[in-house]
């Protein structure tokens, strides 16, 4: 835990000047709280002597001053303080950003999204009092235990001597009894709040599944455990806040009991002035201030490293991916050719990949057909460079992939994929994300090559319509036009289609499939499907089965060959042809009833 806090030190020296300001402006605000305790029973002691009033107007014009500084300082405290704080969250906010987005997808697929979102605002949160009760308050302790040695040395060094014993005692002392009581409940808390983050964001993403299935009061119940263990482990925290807060009281009067044991026969022997004698207790006391916070400081100090520790696993993790050169090359042309690609996730034995070749050539159309598990995805993940493949060798424009930046390739790749991801935003907003320099006249343009552009005017705020979440608000043939509109106004010369008409009907599929023949052209395409719908254009067909390429050639070549892809197409084609039947007939009956009404 030591090297995450030197760590977390690290993250917080560009703040450093700040950080010394709100020390600054915590000690002096201390002090204040000193010299006012100190000055106003100075006055009451030294006004029961009934001396002139000219005599006390220093200490009089004192308490103004100190009294008037202790809140602007305070203020000023704040201010600084939390300032400091939210710039460094901020910061952290983006630096844990910009660590977690080279990670996405190949290393980011073991965690659950609740626990993500956990660590990057609840966890980041949690180390807002890292900064600000953490680094702050024991240098303001140290500066104040150094007034009052001075203070205290001043009349006698044995009144010096018990005031920085007390001090250290519940400064020091205390910190690390609340420490070792509360030992590994903050750890639990950091763990279980994750816990009971993943399970929420579950319920609220799987709801309906949880309904139709009647777990609903399962999952409540869990969730509900959860909650209990949580309020548990607060409640643990919280008798241990009690215990150090009594402890801390408990010293403070102990200090000001011996201060008097001591103080009152030096009074006696003359040694201090008696007007002097309440000064000195009450200044004592409101020293105290300085090291009340500690132990609470140092009690929630290990859920704070438990949550920095969360973190740096993450940021820790290396990529699969690493860009080798700072400048991408230039592709001569657009083709793209594989030549004996193997590859193999970490977590499978088997090869997903295996020893694929095949040649894509500027502007021409490649389909890669196959069943579920046959590694087509896998090709597109390569591609894009998600993953760096084993062996063998892709190119791109004559030139090796993993000479090109993934940032710099992934411009001139444009996807439409099987689960194209919507914004909760509106139509414009997500359109605006292939090109957020567009204009009017391009989304319109786009949207209408897309045929989607008189849908959108149909909606109550055309282009301002806001879709919902992930598009809840579209049907599914108007998400896949709203990813083929984007991918229009990218406008790459490289398009792949990863499953583009998955989880359509039959009807739907194929004026989906039209409009994407407007996409295809003049761009180099690879479109990777299970469905052999409108596959007649292609100029080659790969059929990939186990990883393996088993058939190749055009559509009608592969028919008259009669092998698997002959077989897939006969059965799609009697599947299809069945449900387009029952459509227009569901359609023809709806029609016919309400004739008759």
């Amino acid at each position: 835990m030591m090297k995450v806090f030197y760590r977390l030190l690290r993250l917080a020296r560009p703040f450093w000047k700040r950080m010394g300001l709100a020390v600054l402006l915590g000690f002096g605000t201390i002090a204040s709280s000193v010299g006012l305790l100190a000055t106003s029973a100075y006055i009451i002691s030294f006004a029961a002597l009934q001396p002139s009033i000219a005599e006390l107007q220093i200490a009089i014009v004192g308490v103004r001053f100190f009294g008037i500084t202790r809140g602007v300082l305070r203020y000023l405290e704040r201010l600084v303080s939390h300032s400091t704080a939210f710039r460094l969250l901020a910061r952290l906010r983006l630096w844990f950003y910009q660590k977690l987005e080279p990670l996405a997808p190949a290393r980011l697929i073991q965690y659950q999204s609740g626990d993500l979102l956990s660590r990057i605002v609840a966890d980041i949160e949690t180390l807002e009092q890292f900064f600000v009760r953490v680094l702050a308050p024991p240098m303001v302790a140290i500066c104040i235990a150094i007034l009052m040695w001075f203070l205290m040395g001043a009349f006698d060094p044995r009144l010096a001597a018990i005031i920085i014993t007390f001090l250290t005692l519940a400064g020091i002392l205390t910190p690390v009894l609340v420490k070792r009581l509360s030992r590994g409940t903050g750890r639990q808390m950091v763990g279980l709040r994750a816990a009971l983050n993943i399970a929420l964001v579950d319920s609220v993403q799987g709801c309906a599944d949880l309904l139709a299935f009647a777990q609903a009061k399962r999952h409540r119940a869990y969730i509900s455990s959860l909650s209990r263990q949580y309020v548990q482990l607060q409640e643990r925290m919280s008798r241990v806040g009690g215990v150090s807060n009594a402890l801390s009281g408990f010293l403070m009067n102990m200090a000001t009991i011996t201060l008097l044991i001591v103080a009152i026969p030096l009074v006696n022997a003359g040694r201090i002035d008696g007007v002097y004698l309440a000064l000195l207790i009450l200044a004592a006391i409101a020293s105290f201030e300085a090291v009340l916070p500690l132990p609470s400081t140092f009690q929630y100090l290990e859920s704070q490293l438990a949550a920095a520790q969360r973190l740096y696993e993450i940021v820790d993790t290396h990529p699969v991916t690493m860009d080798h050169t700072e400048t991408s090359p230039e592709p001569n042309d657009f083709s793209i050719t594989v030549r004996d690609l193997q590859f193999r996730y970490e977590t499978d034995p088997q090869p997903a990949l295996d020893g694929i070749s095949f040649h894509l050539d500027q502007g021409s159309q490649l389909a890669v057909v196959g069943p579920s598990g046959a590694g087509k995805s896998t090709l597109i993940n390569l591609l894009l460079r998600f993953w760096d493949y084993d062996q063998g060798h892709i190119s791109l424009g004559g030139h090796e992939l993993g000479t090109y930046r993934g940032e710099d390739l992934r411009r001139i790749i444009s996807v439409v994929s099987q689960q194209t991801h919507l914004f909760n935003d509106t139509i414009r907003g997500n359109l605006l994300l292939a090109y957020p320099d567009a204009s009017e006249h391009d989304l319109i343009q786009a949207a209408s090559q897309a045929q989607i552009h008189e849908t959108i005017q149909g909606l109550p705020h055309g282009y301002d319509t806001w879709i919902g979440e992930s598009g809840v608000r579209l049907s599914g043939g108007e998400r896949q036009r709203i990813a083929i509109a984007r991918a229009l106004l990218k406008n790459t010369p490289v398009l792949i289609l990863d499953e583009p008409t998955a989880n359509l009907d039959a009807l739907t599929e194929r004026e989906v499939t039209k409009t994407l023949y407007g996409l295809m052209e003049g761009r180099t395409t690879l479109i990777i499907t299970h469905r052999l719908v409108g596959l007649e254009k292609m100029n080659q067909i790969l059929v990939m089965r186990e990883g393996r390429i088993i058939e190749r050639g055009r559509h009608d070549d592969l028919i008259q060959a009669g092998g698997f892809y002959y077989r897939m197409w006969i059965l799609q084609t009697q599947s299809d042809a069945l449900d387009i039947l029952l459509e227009e007939n569901t359609s023809g009956s709806s029609l016919a009833q309400g004739s008759v009404r």
